[in-house]
């Protein structure tokens, strides 16, 4: 995998890792976290949410500029990962305010700030090396595999340990369960009857008798699990830092040279005020139609846009405008793909069956996919072409011993198995790792014939393909009763009481893992491309500012997210997904519009 790559790919693989395990512990469980122990609201949490993901790339702006201007890329990567050290352990302590949860999101978002972005910039720097510049592309495909095999195991790591927690204190799961807590004791649940049975279902010694204490105490445990699971995201982090303090001298030292020129915020005096105006009234226009805080992010956005075009000099005018108008485009993927963490999230938790067969079980627990992966990855070193006599040997054995393990545990299932929302968060990262192989082999054999698509071409190619996955939600949820139909209101249009989704209305987990894979297979046209070709397109001085700039898209992207949470309580789920389905396809519109242009930049 790494043949034909400097060593550094290999040490940013591993050091990305860690820090995507947390990250991505982050999406599975934050919103449920927020709403299981503060009592949020699905609209509140997805706030909270968005503000978190904005923040989190938005912030890469700052560590882009400070490496930029010092050179010391590794040595703000370095700081990064101390500081989301640092944050992880706040959140892994229980019993906070909420100020303080969401002061220990800003530090993590901090960190990471530094570290992202900058540690994509290193990695396109060992590319700018002529001898490694044709494998670009696939470095970047190799460098996102490693972010999400972090990820595939966080989702499992987080219920795991919330689940010890839980059955430690003598319950079980069930993800309903916080909500009708909540309102129980906020005295607005009308059928306690729901609340008892689910009670005497989930606590193993016995019938509950008091209501009262056991909402308090499983609110309690439930919070408290997740807290675990945030402590389990400090652990990886370390195991990160580690990698990297070790293995840091594999990877590129650009140090600022004596006379060489490099980014200077005050370089333009004038760009500075000129930026901050475009940037405030773009956040005024934009609070009268939305609110202040989405304002704040387009304007923070409008302002980089204005400052980045203003210093930069004439020959690298026309790189930086190709870069931008990606950047565009990019806000309204990540607006749409991060839906897994919030919207389809909450379709995980209130539309999927809560039980499923002993095949469908096969995808739900650790030691079961992991049966799974090993059995295909047999057959792949069995039936491959161009395998050892030994790969095939080594495939056959693994192929036939996993078939056994796979065929106990099925008959070992019972027939309906309890299956947490959270997993749903490892199908795009095992997707990812499991597809990378395969999109570089399209790409390697379109190359061969002289058809691989350009850069730019993948990433309008992707935004298509996302579009396909929203497709796939808007078909599943036809016909099932829409969040806005199961709220009681008040004369005063006020909603006093939510009732549950029923049963009629929760369907298989195979339309989400379908949309998942689709979405998947559009990100790996899109999100490693766009790296590769912030690279490659960035002008030498504004690599980490571009980078960041990146990310910063991305983060405006993110915090438009509450376009999804503000409308799951108020309109039919199949109008939810098909806003997505349009802005995907209006994106794609746009990016082949300007291809030329794109792919004139590339040269």
């Amino acid at each position: 995998m790494f043949k034909d790559h400097p060593k550094g790919l290999f040490v940013a693989f591993f050091a990305n890792m860690g820090e995507r395990f947390g990250f991505y512990t982050m999406m599975a469980i934050l919103v449920l976290f927020l709403q299981a122990k503060y009592g949020l609201t699905e609209d509140k949490a997805g706030g909270i949410y968005s503000w978190f993901y904005f923040a989190i790339y938005a912030l890469a702006l700052i560590g882009g500029i400070l490496a930029d201007a010092t050179r010391k890329y590794k040595l703000v990567i370095l700081l990064g990962q101390i500081i989301m050290f640092a944050g992880y352990v706040i959140m892994a302590m229980p019993g906070l305010e909420l100020t303080v949860t969401i002061a220990g999101l800003f530090i993590i978002a901090f960190g990471n700030g530094l570290f992202k972005g900058n540690l994509q910039a290193v990695v396109g720097q060992m590319y700018d090396n002529p001898k490694y510049d044709k494998v670009r592309d696939n470095a970047f495909l190799i460098f996102y595999m490693g972010i999400n095999v972090g990820a595939f195991f966080a989702p499992f790591a987080a219920t795991g340990i919330r689940n010890w927690w839980l059955k430690t204190n003598g319950f079980l799961h069930d993800a309903s369960l916080p909500a009708l807590c909540h309102q129980y004791q906020d005295g607005t649940l009308k059928d306690i009857g729901v609340l008892q049975q689910l009670a005497d279902h989930v606590t193993i010694n016995g019938t509950v008798t008091d209501l009262s204490g056991f909402a308090s105490t499983y609110l309690e445990t439930f919070s408290v699990g997740y807290n675990l699971a945030f402590g389990i995201a400090a652990v990886a982090m370390v195991i990160s830092l580690m990698a990297y303090l070790i293995f840091n001298k594999l990877l590129p030292k650009r140090e600022k040279i004596e006379g060489e020129k490099t980014i200077t915020i005050t370089e333009v005096p004038i760009a500075i005020p000129v930026a901050l105006a475009a940037g405030a009234v773009s956040a005024f226009l934009v609070s009268l139609v939305k609110d202040f805080p989405t304002g704040m992010a387009i304007g923070l956005f409008i302002g980089f846009v204005t400052w980045i075009l203003m210093i930069a000099q004439k020959e690298e005018r026309q790189r930086v405008v190709s870069l931008l108008l990606v950047f565009f485009v990019v806000v309204f993927f990540w607006m749409s793909f991060h839906q897994n963490g919030l919207t389809l999230t909450f379709f995980a938790r209130d539309y999927t069956v809560k039980e499923v067969d002993p095949f469908t079980f096969m995808f739900f627990t650790i030691e079961n996919i992991l049966t799974v992966i090993a059995f295909v990855a047999g057959l792949v070193l069995l039936l491959g072409r161009k395998r050892t006599r030994v790969a095939r040997i080594v495939g056959g054995s693994m192929t036939l011993v996993s078939a056994a393990i796979g065929t106990w545990l099925i008959s070992h299932a019972g027939e309906e198995n309890p299956i947490a929302p959270e997993i749903f968060q490892s199908f795009n990262p095992l997707f990812i790792v499991s597809l990378t192989f395969v999109v570089m082999g399209i790409f390697s054999w379109l190359n061969q014939r002289g058809k691989e698509p350009s850069t730019p071409r993948k990433i309008g190619i992707g935004m298509i393909i996302a579009a396909t996955g929203f497709v796939i939600m808007v078909i599943g949820s036809l016909n099932l009763v829409s969040p806005h139909e199961l709220q009681v209101l008040n004369e005063a249009g006020e909603v006093v009481e939510v009732h549950p989704v029923p049963d009629s209305s929760r369907v298989m987990p195979y339309w989400l893992i379908s949309s998942y894979l689709v979405m998947t297979i559009a990100e790996l046209f899109l999100s490693p491309m766009g790296l590769s070709f912030v690279s490659k397109v960035a002008p030498t001085r504004f690599q980490g500012v571009m980078q960041g700039g990146w990310l910063l898209a991305t983060a405006v992207g993110n915090k438009l997210l509450f376009v999804g949470s503000t409308m799951w309580s108020k309109v039919d789920l199949w109008i939810i997904w098909s806003v997505f389905v349009v802005c995907c396809l209006l994106s794609a519109a746009f990016i082949f519009s300007i291809m030329k242009r794109l792919e004139k930049a590339t040269r």
